[in-house]
C-alpha cells in the first residue's frame, strides 16, 4: 500500500490488492467500530465519510468499491472525493460562469458589429474570468484543508483491512 502523494490532484485515486474474499472484506467494514467515520455499504461499494462532530465545509469523502480476483484475493478500487453537494454546487457555478462569459461576448461582438460602446462588456468578461481564478484558488486552498482528512480516511481503510476476519 503506498502512501498518498504529497501533491492532491483532483480526485486521487488508489488500487490495492486485498487477501480476502469480497464479502469477508465488506462485513469487516460493516462491523468495524466507527467514529468519527460513517461507513454505508451499497452491494460491493462502500461509503466512508465524517459524522456531523467532525465534518467541516472541505471534508472529503471516500469511495470504495472491491471486486473478486479469486476465492482468496480481491481488488479494491478508491477515490477519494468532496461532498456530492459541493461538488454539484462548485460545477453549478462554473457552468453559470461560463455561460454568462458567452454571453458577453455575444453582446460584445454584437455591439462591435454595430459600432457601438463594448466596453462593459468587455468589463464584465474580464470579472468573470477574475472570478474564475478566485474560484480555482478558493478550491485548492479547501483541497489543502481536506488533505488531512484524507490521510485519516486511508489510515482507517488500512486498519480495517489489516484486521483478522
Amino acid at each position: 500500500m503506498k502512501p498518498l502523494p504529497n501533491e492532491i490532484v483532483l480526485r486521487p485515486r488508489f488500487q490495492w490488492n486485498v487477501p480476502g474474499a469480497k464479502e469477508e472484506i465488506l462485513q469487516k467494514f460493516e462491523t468495524a467500530e466507527h467514529p468519527p467515520f460513517l461507513v454505508k455499504r451499497l452491494d460491493e461499494h462502500v461509503f466512508i465519510k465524517f459524522n456531523a462532530q467532525n465534518n467541516h465545509f472541505w471534508s472529503p469523502q471516500l469511495h470504495l468499491q472491491i471486486e473478486d480476483v479469486d476465492t482468496t484475493n480481491s481488488h479494491l478500487y478508491g477515490i477519494f472525493g468532496p461532498n456530492p453537494t459541493l461538488w454539484t454546487f462548485f460545477m453549478f457555478i462554473h457552468f453559470t460562469i461560463a455561460c454568462l462569459f458567452i454571453i458577453f461576448g455575444i453582446w460584445a461582438y454584437s455591439s462591435a458589429s454595430l459600432n457601438k460602446p463594448y466596453h462593459i462588456q468587455m468589463g464584465l468578461m474580464g470579472f468573470l474570468i477574475i472570478l474564475w481564478f478566485v474560484l480555482y484558488f478558493f478550491g485548492r486552498s479547501g483541497k489543502q484543508k481536506g488533505k488531512p482528512q484524507m490521510q485519516e480516511l486511508q489510515t482507517f481503510t488500512r486498519k480495517i483491512l489489516e484486521q483478522e476476519a
